[in-house]
């Protein structure tokens, strides 16, 4: 049995609304052969007549208002898909995989959510607390859609990265602490210290730079949540080199003091994604939201 056309529902609906063949050909703009071919097929299909001809109104027969009855809801289920697909096309609604790392996540991410709310409420995002590494790898293997990463990366094939900011790092010392006004590898090496885990890209960062001028320090402890570390620095546990996120406002606790770096260390932020053309069009509107917030 062949399956239910949509064109043919449609033109038995419009026959039994408009009383005649005549008027639902123009009304579908078809010609009336095409008309009664449409529902020719569909009695035959069903062996059972639909319309009632003869008088001066076409009227439908049991079986034809029933099929029309369900065609009617058919036809506006048809509508709906249509309709969510090209909304899904268009990037009004949908979801994205997006990886970061917690501080991204607490200091970057409030102010575009909020943003996105505003312009796209139903643009889903499932945020992934992720290291540039491992989001470098979601991105690559399909399970993430964006990524925020530190730079630079390593090339990856069909991954696109670009500047999204730059942060200077700073030391982040106990209040308590007699420091000097500009912070060198040479004192903070002496200093209690604490890192970021060695997998990520902060650790090497900070690493390096104590490299450069001939040092290789050991942390007290390591550990990844930005905001943790700073819980211990206003604890008098440690000294940390974290990224100094937001200059304009005032983000530092008051049992920490900021230092001022030199050499001086940046910390780059880019946004990773597979190339445009392939990306749905939720990723794409995301990724316009994102470049709002480019550090200019």
């Amino acid at each position: 049995m062949r399956e239910l056309s949509l064109d043919q529902l449609k033109t038995l609906i419009c026959i039994i609304d408009l009383g005649t063949f005549s008027a639902a050909a123009q009304a579908l703009h078809l010609s009336q052969p095409t008309i009664s071919l449409h529902i020719n097929e569909l009695e035959s299909r069903f062996q059972t007549p639909l319309l009632v001809r003869g008088g001066k109104r076409v009227l439908a027969t049991p079986a034809g208002a029933c099929l029309a009855d369900s065609g009617r809801r058919l036809l506006r289920d048809a509508d709906e898909a249509v309709a969510a697909v090209e909304r899904q096309v268009a990037g009004i609604t949908g979801r994205v995989r997006l990886g970061a790392s917690s501080g991204i996540l607490v200091h970057q991410l409030p102010q575009v959510m909020e943003t996105l709310e505003k312009t796209y409420q139903k643009i889903d995002i499932e945020v992934n607390i992720l290291g540039s590494s491992d989001t470098m790898n979601g991105l690559q293997q399909g399970s993430l859609d964006i990524g925020i990463v530190a730079m630079p990366q390593t090339p990856a094939k069909d991954i696109v990265i670009t500047h999204w900011r730059t942060d200077p790092m700073m030391a982040y010392l106990p209040l308590r602490w007699k420091a000097p006004k500009v912070v060198t590898p040479e004192w903070l090496a002496q200093q209690p210290l604490i890192f970021n885990e060695p997998s990520t890209h902060m650790y090497q960062l900070t690493m390096a730079w104590f490299a450069q001028a001939g040092f290789s320090p050991r942390a007290k402890i390591e550990l990844n949540y930005t905001e943790a570390m700073k819980s211990l620095v206003a604890a008098a546990y440690g000294a940390a080199i974290l990224p100094f996120e937001h200059p304009e406002l005032s983000e530092v606790r008051p049992q920490i003091q900021l230092r001022p770096l030199r050499p001086a260390l940046p910390r780059h932020i880019g946004i990773a994604h597979r190339p445009i053309a392939t990306l749905d069009g939720a990723s794409k509107n995301f990724l316009n939201i994102l470049e709002m917030f480019k550090q200019k």
